[in-house]
Protein backbone atom coordinates (compact mmCIF):
# COMPACT_ATOMS: atom_id res chain seq x y z
CA UNK A 1 0.00 0.00 0.00
CA UNK A 2 1.18 3.54 -0.78
CA UNK A 3 2.88 5.23 2.19
CA UNK A 4 0.59 8.28 2.08
CA UNK A 5 -2.52 6.08 2.04
CA UNK A 6 -1.16 4.02 4.92
CA UNK A 7 -0.48 7.16 6.96
CA UNK A 8 -3.97 8.43 6.18
CA UNK A 9 -5.48 5.20 7.49
CA UNK A 10 -3.38 5.42 10.65
CA UNK A 11 -4.44 9.02 11.19
CA UNK A 12 -8.11 8.16 10.76
CA UNK A 13 -7.78 5.31 13.25
CA UNK A 14 -6.27 7.39 16.05
CA UNK A 15 -8.49 7.98 19.06
CA UNK A 16 -9.43 11.59 19.78
CA UNK A 17 -9.47 13.04 23.32
CA UNK A 18 -13.25 13.47 23.23
CA UNK A 19 -13.64 9.75 22.48
CA UNK A 20 -11.80 8.73 25.64
CA UNK A 21 -13.97 11.14 27.65
CA UNK A 22 -17.13 9.82 25.98
CA UNK A 23 -16.41 6.17 26.81
CA UNK A 24 -15.32 6.93 30.36
CA UNK A 25 -18.59 8.79 30.86
CA UNK A 26 -20.53 5.91 29.32
CA UNK A 27 -18.89 3.34 31.61
CA UNK A 28 -19.53 5.57 34.63
CA UNK A 29 -23.18 6.22 33.70
CA UNK A 30 -24.66 3.18 35.55
CA UNK A 31 -23.10 4.56 38.73
CA UNK A 32 -23.83 8.23 38.04
CA UNK A 33 -27.39 7.50 36.87
CA UNK A 34 -28.16 4.41 38.93
CA UNK A 35 -31.93 4.89 38.70
CA UNK A 36 -31.69 4.80 34.89
CA UNK A 37 -29.43 1.74 34.62
CA UNK A 38 -32.09 -0.32 32.84
CA UNK A 39 -32.47 2.13 29.96
CA UNK A 40 -28.68 2.55 29.78
CA UNK A 41 -28.48 -1.21 29.28
CA UNK A 42 -31.10 -1.04 26.51
CA UNK A 43 -29.25 1.81 24.79
CA UNK A 44 -25.97 -0.14 24.86
CA UNK A 45 -27.63 -3.19 23.29
CA UNK A 46 -29.43 -1.20 20.61
CA UNK A 47 -26.22 0.75 19.86
CA UNK A 48 -24.34 -2.53 19.31
CA UNK A 49 -27.12 -3.77 17.02
CA UNK A 50 -26.98 -0.53 15.02
CA UNK A 51 -23.18 -0.71 14.87
CA UNK A 52 -23.39 -4.16 13.32
CA UNK A 53 -25.80 -2.95 10.63
CA UNK A 54 -23.64 0.08 9.88
CA UNK A 55 -20.75 -2.20 8.94
CA UNK A 56 -22.71 -3.60 6.01
CA UNK A 57 -24.92 -0.60 5.21
CA UNK A 58 -22.70 2.41 5.82
CA UNK A 59 -19.31 0.96 4.96
CA UNK A 60 -20.19 -1.62 2.32
CA UNK A 61 -23.45 -0.34 0.85
CA UNK A 62 -25.50 -3.49 1.48
CA UNK A 63 -29.11 -2.74 2.36
CA UNK A 64 -30.69 -5.36 4.62
CA UNK A 65 -34.15 -5.70 6.14
CA UNK A 66 -33.42 -9.06 7.76
CA UNK A 67 -30.71 -8.11 10.23
CA UNK A 68 -33.04 -9.12 13.06
CA UNK A 69 -32.45 -12.75 12.02
CA UNK A 70 -28.95 -12.63 13.53
CA UNK A 71 -30.17 -10.64 16.52
CA UNK A 72 -32.80 -13.27 17.29
CA UNK A 73 -30.45 -16.16 16.64
CA UNK A 74 -27.93 -14.80 19.13
CA UNK A 75 -30.68 -14.21 21.69
CA UNK A 76 -32.22 -17.68 21.45
CA UNK A 77 -28.82 -19.41 21.39
CA UNK A 78 -27.65 -17.62 24.54
CA UNK A 79 -30.98 -18.18 26.31
CA UNK A 80 -31.15 -21.89 25.45
CA UNK A 81 -27.53 -22.37 26.48
CA UNK A 82 -28.14 -20.68 29.85
CA UNK A 83 -31.30 -22.68 30.49
CA UNK A 84 -30.20 -26.16 29.43
CA UNK A 85 -26.37 -26.22 29.53
CA UNK A 86 -24.73 -23.74 31.89
CA UNK A 87 -25.60 -20.28 33.25
CA UNK A 88 -22.21 -18.59 32.74
CA UNK A 89 -23.00 -15.34 30.89
CA UNK A 90 -19.66 -14.99 29.08
CA UNK A 91 -19.77 -18.53 27.71
CA UNK A 92 -23.40 -17.98 26.70
CA UNK A 93 -22.41 -14.74 24.98
CA UNK A 94 -19.71 -16.60 23.05
CA UNK A 95 -22.25 -19.22 22.00
CA UNK A 96 -24.68 -16.53 20.81
CA UNK A 97 -21.94 -14.85 18.79
CA UNK A 98 -20.78 -18.15 17.31
CA UNK A 99 -24.24 -19.28 16.15
CA UNK A 100 -25.07 -15.87 14.67
CA UNK A 101 -21.68 -15.78 12.93
CA UNK A 102 -22.29 -19.22 11.44
CA UNK A 103 -25.74 -18.13 10.27
CA UNK A 104 -24.21 -15.00 8.74
CA UNK A 105 -21.64 -17.07 6.87
CA UNK A 106 -24.40 -19.31 5.49
CA UNK A 107 -26.60 -16.35 4.51
CA UNK A 108 -23.78 -14.33 2.98
CA UNK A 109 -24.42 -16.00 -0.35
CA UNK A 110 -27.74 -14.15 -0.55
CA UNK A 111 -26.04 -10.74 -0.89
CA UNK A 112 -23.51 -11.60 -3.59
CA UNK A 113 -25.92 -11.32 -6.50
CA UNK A 114 -28.89 -9.25 -7.51
CA UNK A 115 -29.89 -5.65 -6.98
CA UNK A 116 -30.62 -3.78 -3.76
CA UNK A 117 -34.32 -4.65 -4.11
CA UNK A 118 -33.70 -8.39 -4.40
CA UNK A 119 -31.31 -8.26 -1.43
CA UNK A 120 -33.98 -6.50 0.62
CA UNK A 121 -36.48 -9.23 -0.15
CA UNK A 122 -34.06 -12.12 0.41
CA UNK A 123 -32.73 -10.79 3.73
CA UNK A 124 -36.28 -10.11 4.89
CA UNK A 125 -37.24 -13.65 3.93
CA UNK A 126 -34.44 -15.15 6.04
CA UNK A 127 -35.74 -13.35 9.12
CA UNK A 128 -39.31 -14.52 8.48
CA UNK A 129 -38.18 -18.13 8.00
CA UNK A 130 -36.31 -18.14 11.31
CA UNK A 131 -39.26 -16.58 13.12
CA UNK A 132 -41.57 -19.29 11.80
CA UNK A 133 -39.09 -22.00 12.78
CA UNK A 134 -38.89 -20.61 16.31
CA UNK A 135 -42.68 -20.59 16.42
CA UNK A 136 -43.07 -24.18 15.22
CA UNK A 137 -40.34 -25.60 17.49
CA UNK A 138 -42.34 -24.66 20.57
CA UNK A 139 -41.06 -27.70 22.51
CA UNK A 140 -37.63 -26.05 22.44
CA UNK A 141 -38.20 -22.32 22.06
CA UNK A 142 -41.51 -21.89 23.86
CA UNK A 143 -43.22 -20.84 20.63
CA UNK A 144 -45.49 -17.82 20.88
CA UNK A 145 -45.10 -17.77 24.68
CA UNK A 146 -41.37 -17.23 24.39
CA UNK A 147 -38.46 -18.86 26.19
CA UNK A 148 -38.89 -18.07 29.87
CA UNK A 149 -37.04 -18.85 33.06
CA UNK A 150 -33.57 -17.92 31.82
CA UNK A 151 -31.37 -17.51 34.92
CA UNK A 152 -27.73 -16.44 34.69
CA UNK A 153 -24.83 -16.78 37.06
CA UNK A 154 -22.62 -13.85 38.07
CA UNK A 155 -20.37 -12.18 35.49
CA UNK A 156 -16.79 -13.40 35.94
CA UNK A 157 -18.07 -15.30 38.97
CA UNK A 158 -18.19 -12.06 40.98
CA UNK A 159 -20.89 -9.67 39.76
CA UNK A 160 -24.48 -10.79 40.32
CA UNK A 161 -27.24 -9.38 38.11
CA UNK A 162 -29.29 -7.02 40.29
CA UNK A 163 -32.86 -5.75 39.96
CA UNK A 164 -31.66 -2.17 39.40
CA UNK A 165 -29.83 -3.29 36.27
CA UNK A 166 -26.44 -1.80 37.08
CA UNK A 167 -24.50 -5.02 36.53
CA UNK A 168 -26.40 -5.59 33.28
CA UNK A 169 -25.61 -2.04 32.14
CA UNK A 170 -21.89 -2.39 32.85
CA UNK A 171 -21.85 -5.80 31.20
CA UNK A 172 -23.53 -4.53 28.02
CA UNK A 173 -21.43 -1.36 27.89
CA UNK A 174 -18.22 -3.37 28.25
CA UNK A 175 -19.19 -5.69 25.39
CA UNK A 176 -20.23 -2.68 23.29
CA UNK A 177 -16.86 -0.99 23.88
CA UNK A 178 -14.92 -4.16 23.05
CA UNK A 179 -16.78 -4.73 19.78
CA UNK A 180 -16.68 -1.03 18.93
CA UNK A 181 -12.88 -1.14 19.17
CA UNK A 182 -12.89 -4.22 16.91
CA UNK A 183 -15.15 -2.49 14.36
CA UNK A 184 -13.01 0.64 14.48
CA UNK A 185 -9.84 -1.32 13.77
CA UNK A 186 -11.64 -3.07 10.92
CA UNK A 187 -12.92 0.03 9.12
CA UNK A 188 -9.64 1.93 9.54
CA UNK A 189 -7.56 -0.91 8.10
CA UNK A 190 -6.69 -1.69 4.47
CA UNK A 191 -9.58 -4.17 4.59
CA UNK A 192 -11.92 -1.33 5.56
CA UNK A 193 -10.61 0.79 2.71
CA UNK A 194 -11.55 -1.95 0.26
CA UNK A 195 -15.05 -2.06 1.74
CA UNK A 196 -15.50 1.65 1.04
CA UNK A 197 -14.23 1.10 -2.51
CA UNK A 198 -16.86 -1.62 -2.99
CA UNK A 199 -19.53 0.68 -1.56
CA UNK A 200 -18.64 3.52 -3.90
CA UNK A 201 -18.24 1.48 -7.10
CA UNK A 202 -18.31 -2.30 -7.08
CA UNK A 203 -17.30 -2.71 -10.74
CA UNK A 204 -14.31 -0.40 -10.32
CA UNK A 205 -13.27 -2.31 -7.19
CA UNK A 206 -13.36 -5.56 -9.15
CA UNK A 207 -11.36 -3.95 -11.96
CA UNK A 208 -8.48 -2.98 -9.65
CA UNK A 209 -8.25 -6.50 -8.23
CA UNK A 210 -10.26 -6.33 -4.99
CA UNK A 211 -11.84 -9.75 -4.25
CA UNK A 212 -15.33 -8.29 -3.88
CA UNK A 213 -17.23 -11.48 -3.09
CA UNK A 214 -14.73 -12.51 -0.44
CA UNK A 215 -14.87 -9.08 1.22
CA UNK A 216 -18.68 -9.09 1.25
CA UNK A 217 -18.81 -12.55 2.83
CA UNK A 218 -16.33 -11.56 5.55
CA UNK A 219 -17.97 -8.27 6.52
CA UNK A 220 -21.48 -9.77 6.42
CA UNK A 221 -20.33 -12.60 8.69
CA UNK A 222 -18.64 -10.21 11.13
CA UNK A 223 -21.73 -7.97 11.21
CA UNK A 224 -23.93 -11.01 11.87
CA UNK A 225 -21.76 -12.02 14.81
CA UNK A 226 -21.98 -8.52 16.30
CA UNK A 227 -25.76 -8.52 15.88
CA UNK A 228 -25.83 -11.91 17.59
CA UNK A 229 -23.86 -10.44 20.50
CA UNK A 230 -26.51 -7.71 20.86
CA UNK A 231 -29.28 -10.31 20.85
CA UNK A 232 -27.46 -12.46 23.38
CA UNK A 233 -27.04 -9.48 25.69
CA UNK A 234 -30.75 -8.71 25.47
CA UNK A 235 -31.76 -12.28 26.30
CA UNK A 236 -29.25 -12.53 29.14
CA UNK A 237 -30.09 -9.22 30.79
CA UNK A 238 -33.87 -9.63 30.42
CA UNK A 239 -34.02 -13.39 31.13
CA UNK A 240 -36.42 -13.86 28.22
CA UNK A 241 -36.41 -14.53 24.46
CA UNK A 242 -39.48 -14.27 22.23
CA UNK A 243 -40.52 -14.36 18.58
CA UNK A 244 -40.57 -10.57 18.67
CA UNK A 245 -36.78 -10.65 18.32
CA UNK A 246 -37.09 -11.90 14.73
CA UNK A 247 -39.86 -9.54 13.64
CA UNK A 248 -39.53 -7.00 10.85
CA UNK A 249 -39.87 -4.01 13.15
CA UNK A 250 -36.52 -4.88 14.78
CA UNK A 251 -34.75 -4.48 11.45
CA UNK A 252 -36.78 -1.38 10.62
CA UNK A 253 -36.05 0.25 13.99
CA UNK A 254 -32.31 -0.25 13.69
CA UNK A 255 -32.45 1.24 10.18
CA UNK A 256 -34.24 4.30 11.60
CA UNK A 257 -31.60 4.56 14.33
CA UNK A 258 -28.90 4.80 11.67
CA UNK A 259 -30.95 7.42 9.82
CA UNK A 260 -31.02 9.49 13.01
CA UNK A 261 -27.35 9.03 13.88
CA UNK A 262 -25.90 8.74 10.37
CA UNK A 263 -24.53 5.88 8.31
CA UNK A 264 -20.90 5.27 7.49
CA UNK A 265 -19.83 6.63 10.88
CA UNK A 266 -19.42 4.24 13.81
CA UNK A 267 -20.68 6.74 16.34
CA UNK A 268 -23.82 7.17 14.25
CA UNK A 269 -25.28 3.97 15.69
CA UNK A 270 -24.41 5.04 19.23
CA UNK A 271 -25.83 8.54 18.81
CA UNK A 272 -28.94 7.23 17.05
CA UNK A 273 -29.54 4.64 19.78
CA UNK A 274 -29.34 7.30 22.50
CA UNK A 275 -31.74 9.66 20.72
CA UNK A 276 -34.16 6.91 19.67
CA UNK A 277 -34.40 5.13 23.03
CA UNK A 278 -34.68 8.34 25.05
CA UNK A 279 -37.41 9.63 22.75
CA UNK A 280 -39.20 6.29 22.86
CA UNK A 281 -39.05 6.19 26.67
CA UNK A 282 -40.17 9.79 27.12
CA UNK A 283 -42.92 9.78 24.49
CA UNK A 284 -44.36 6.39 25.49
CA UNK A 285 -44.73 7.64 29.07
CA UNK A 286 -46.58 10.76 27.87
CA UNK A 287 -48.65 9.29 25.04
CA UNK A 288 -48.55 5.47 25.23
CA UNK A 289 -50.80 5.07 22.17
CA UNK A 290 -49.27 7.68 19.85
CA UNK A 291 -45.55 7.76 20.62
CA UNK A 292 -44.73 6.29 17.21
CA UNK A 293 -46.43 9.30 15.58
CA UNK A 294 -44.06 11.72 17.30
CA UNK A 295 -40.99 9.67 16.39
CA UNK A 296 -42.22 9.61 12.79
CA UNK A 297 -42.68 13.38 12.88
CA UNK A 298 -39.15 13.79 14.24
CA UNK A 299 -37.75 11.69 11.38
CA UNK A 300 -39.64 13.80 8.81
CA UNK A 301 -38.27 17.01 10.35
CA UNK A 302 -34.79 15.47 10.49
CA UNK A 303 -34.87 14.73 6.77
CA UNK A 304 -36.38 18.09 5.79
CA UNK A 305 -34.24 20.30 8.02
CA UNK A 306 -31.05 18.28 7.83
CA UNK A 307 -29.17 16.37 10.50
CA UNK A 308 -26.34 18.91 10.75
CA UNK A 309 -28.67 21.79 11.54
CA UNK A 310 -30.88 19.84 13.92
CA UNK A 311 -28.10 18.11 15.90
CA UNK A 312 -25.33 20.74 15.55
CA UNK A 313 -25.51 21.95 19.20
CA UNK A 314 -24.65 18.41 20.40
CA UNK A 315 -22.29 17.26 17.65
CA UNK A 316 -20.07 20.21 16.85
CA UNK A 317 -16.98 18.27 17.90
CA UNK A 318 -17.86 15.20 15.89
CA UNK A 319 -16.13 14.56 12.53
CA UNK A 320 -18.07 14.86 9.28
CA UNK A 321 -18.36 11.70 7.26
CA UNK A 322 -20.29 10.05 4.45
CA UNK A 323 -23.95 10.80 3.85
CA UNK A 324 -23.98 14.31 5.31
CA UNK A 325 -24.24 13.25 8.90
CA UNK A 326 -22.23 14.87 11.71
Amino acid sequence: MDTDAHNLLLKGGRWKPWEYALWLLALASPWLLASHALIINEIAIVALFALSLDLILGYTGIVSLGHAAFFGMGAYSAALFAKFVMPDPLVGLAVGIATATLLGALCSATILRGTDLTRLMVTLGVGLILMELANKLDWLTGGADGLQGVVLGPVLGQFEFDLMGRTAAWYSLSVLLLLFVLARRLVHSPFGATLKAIRDNRLRAMAIGIPVSQRLVVVYTVAAGMAGAAGALLAQTSGFASLDLFEFHRSADVMLILVVGGVGWLYGGVLGAIVFKLMQDALSSITPQYWTFWIGLFLVVLVLVGRERLLRPWTWRMPRSRGGHP
